[in-house]
């Protein structure tokens, strides 16, 4: 089962330039959530159910070079924690929220300064 938690709004397409339709839906599936509970457990029993709000009100956002995923960053000031929902294509052409994990500042900070972390 599929439920959508997001869309690709018209700044995001702007920012990294995507040829892709504006409100694009993002859905979560149950595999999808089978792979954040194993591959980052505390990360997403901590942030999963912020997933909807990291899609709608992201502080900065790239384009990971490796899968083409989307990058949504959120940064939570009370934990000093980054966090990043990536979201990838399926191959029938489907946006779904893959994985949720807590970012390591430094390399945050480095992205954000070579620019393929953008600001939102």
């Amino acid at each position: 089962m599929k439920n959508q938690v997001g869309k690709i709004d018209k700044k995001i397409i702007v920012l990294l330039n995507l040829p892709i339709d504006e409100n694009t839906p993002i859905y979560l599936g149950d595999s999808n959530i089978k792979h954040m509970e194993k591959s980052h457990p505390a990360d997403y029993k901590k942030y999963g159910m912020d997933i909807p709000a990291i899609l709608a009100t992201p502080d900065y956002i790239g384009l990971n070079p490796n899968d083409q995923s989307i990058e949504y960053v959120k940064e939570y000031r009370i934990d000093n924690e980054y966090v990043k929902v990536a979201v990838r294509v399926s191959k029938q052409g489907n946006y779904y929220a893959r994985s949720i994990y807590v970012l390591n500042n430094r390399r945050v900070h480095n992205f954000i300064a070579k620019k393929t972390l953008l600001k939102v």
